[in-house]
């Protein structure tokens, strides 16, 4: 069992296994002018998020998007094993670079409802990858949202190694984690082994994002000096071809303060590392199929590849080698992507998961309560709509009872929240755990810090800022007003104070009218307040200003799971009993809609 102290030791075995892989390839036909090539195939998934069957456990259906896209290891391992036939045994080896465990009711319920950590049942998703067969995995930073015991757990139950090079054992100093492995590949009879080097990056954000599980236990250290470390060590130790499996973007950005070292450098270590022959990434949730960078130092082209999310892609890798001078070299490579919706799913796989499946299918059908209209979240994220109110309201009314007797009872209990999918409904009639889930689509626990006047507004015009400018007389078109590059999860509203939006305004200036509910009276700026928040935006994810800082609210309670005992204590759903308009969008003082 892996802990943050270092590799197991069954992870240490796993390299030595590694080591001495059996033959994976044969030779392929002589190449021109009497030059003989050999060929190596990298298959790439990432962000499978608790993927496994092509399903949508939030509609109880088939999933189908607008662009038709299926989801899951299942298909991903149908497209693996046809190019694996095709191939006839010549090497293909299998890559993810991180967000596995989290991310749909079906891994949740494994990390929540019936932890792994507590029944030793093996997770899902290691039952599918290990199907499927991959030769290793980079850990994402959704890997650490259920703590580090679980996590050590699903490690312990894959059958290959998991990595994680820059996440550091606080007390140690040391790898809390398998840093790269080098596998051995046989290139046939008589023909010398190549040594296929694999150094796995995490992201540095989880030391946000996941702050209460490893604050004081990993440090997370910049992953471009991490694989200037590595990538030497592993061309040392014989690497003839080093491979990235990184759980960070490409655009050089970070949705965080500078405090921390980039959430998306992987075309930075491209351009700066050198040694490295290519990169799979993940997090962004991108389809990039082929992207080269050269690098400064040497001038060599490094291919980067992005397979999307969710098991909608597979990216594949396709290297060309010669043997000169005693060594090995790639003549050429590139890259390509395949998509799953052109496949069934696996068998194997499926059977593999079925019943965990099933289980998961039974419990997110489970009626909760009864809704007396229709609540729907597709207009939230520009008009002050009940279903985001009912969260707000049941995130207020915990905060508030929880602090009864404290030294801040007697401050007005804000909340803030977003629309976190469009797509979210409470059907009038039965409503059941996967409608609430599908509102609610993040494992975030409940928070409360106290802000003062001044700060709420900051933080408002920091909201405020990702509208798109409404000039006079513009025609008014929903569609437009949200920036599309801006994920509908920035657009915060807050609940227990009424205020507008003035999108005609200049970023800065538009929250123009923040006062107490049902006065005139505007909010003083050093007035003070309780602000109940998810746990991700008060580790400082997404960078909203004032918001980091000592908890006075913080017993580890999921929103989500909260929002279900509220429904289910009640029974009924009825908007008259938490709706309370207090925001809209205008422009020069007249509202939008």
């Amino acid at each position: 069992m892996t802990s943050p102290s270092g590799p197991s030791r069954r992870q240490v075995l796993a390299v030595a296994a590694a080591a001495a892989t059996a033959p994976l390839i044969a030779a392929t036909p002589a190449g021109a002018a009497g030059t003989r090539t050999w060929d190596l195939t990298i298959l790439g998934t990432s962000d499978t998020h608790g993927n496994v069957y092509n399903w949508d456990y939030y509609t109880d259906a088939e999933y189908d998007d607008s662009r038709h896209n299926d989801v899951g290891v299942a298909k991903l391992a149908t497209l693996v094993n046809q190019i694996r036939a095709e191939r006839r045994g010549r090497a293909t080896l299998v890559l993810d670079a991180g967000d596995t465990i989290q991310g749909t009711p079906l891994a949740t319920f494994y990390a929540k409802q019936e932890p792994i950590t507590v029944t030793g049942e093996t997770h899902p998703m290691a039952n599918a990858m290990n199907v499927l067969g991959y030769d290793a995995v980079t850990l994402g930073n959704h890997e650490f949202n259920y703590g580090l015991p679980l996590l050590a757990k699903w490690i312990e139950q894959l059958g290959f190694p998991a990595l994680a090079a820059n996440a550091v054992n606080v007390a140690t100093g040391k790898p809390a984690f398998l840093p790269f492995v080098i596998k051995k590949v046989s290139l046939g009879f008589a023909t010398p082994t190549l040594r296929v080097g694999i150094l796995g990056l995490t992201n540095p954000g989880s030391a946000i994002w996941d702050r209460a599980n490893v604050e004081g236990r990993l440090r997370f250290d910049d992953m471009i000096a991490t694989a200037a470390k590595y990538v030497p060590i592993m061309r040392e130790r014989g690497a003839d071809i080093v491979l990235i499996s990184a759980h960070g973007g490409d655009s050089g950005t970070s949705s965080y303060g500078p405090e921390l070292p980039i959430e998306n450098p992987t075309a930075l270590i491209a351009q700066r590392v050198p040694g490295i022959d290519a990169i799979l990434f993940g997090h962004a949730h991108a389809e990039v199929v082929e992207k080269f960078v050269t690098n400064e130092q040497t001038g060599e082209q490094v291919l980067l590849t992005e397979p999307s999310k969710w098991g909608q892609r597979l990216s594949r890798m396709d290297f060309t080698l010669v043997r000169a001078d005693d060594r090995w070299k790639i003549t050429s490579k590139r890259a390509s992507m395949l998509n799953t919706n052109t496949v069934v799913e696996d068998p194997a796989v499926l059977a593999a998961v079925r019943a965990q499946h099933q289980k998961t299918v039974a419990y997110v059908n489970q009626v909760v309560a009864r809704s007396t209209v229709e609540l729907s979240a597709a207009e939230s994220r520009y008009k002050d709509t009940p279903i985001l109110d009912f969260i707000n309201h049941v995130q207020a009314e915990v905060v508030g009872t929880a602090l009864a007797g404290t030294p801040y009872a007697g401050l007005p209990v804000l909340s803030l929240a977003a629309p976190f999918s469009r797509t979210a409904v409470f059907p009038a009639g039965d409503v059941k755990i996967r409608d609430v889930a599908g509102l609610y689509v993040f494992d975030n626990t409940l928070e409360a810090v106290v802000l003062s006047g001044a700060e709420v507004r900051a933080y408002l015009e920091y909201s405020a800022k990702y509208f798109r400018t409404l000039a006079p007389g513009a025609p008014v078109d929903p569609q437009t007003i949200n920036d599309p590059a801006v994920p509908d999860y920035n657009y915060d509203v807050f609940s227990g104070l009424e205020y507008d939006i003035d999108i005609s305004k200049p970023v800065g200036q538009r929250i123009t009218r923040l006062v107490l509910p049902g006065t005139d009276t505007p909010v003083a700026e050093n007035a003070q307040f309780v602000v109940a928040v998810n746990n991700y935006r008060r580790s400082g994810g997404g960078n909203f200003p004032g918001i980091v800082k000592t908890p006075v609210y913080n017993e580890q309670q999921e929103i989500r799971q909260l929002l279900i005992d509220w429904a289910q204590a009640r029974g009924t759903i009825d908007p008259a009993d938490f709706f309370q308009p207090n925001w809209k969008l205008v422009r020069e003082g007249v509202p939008v809609f």
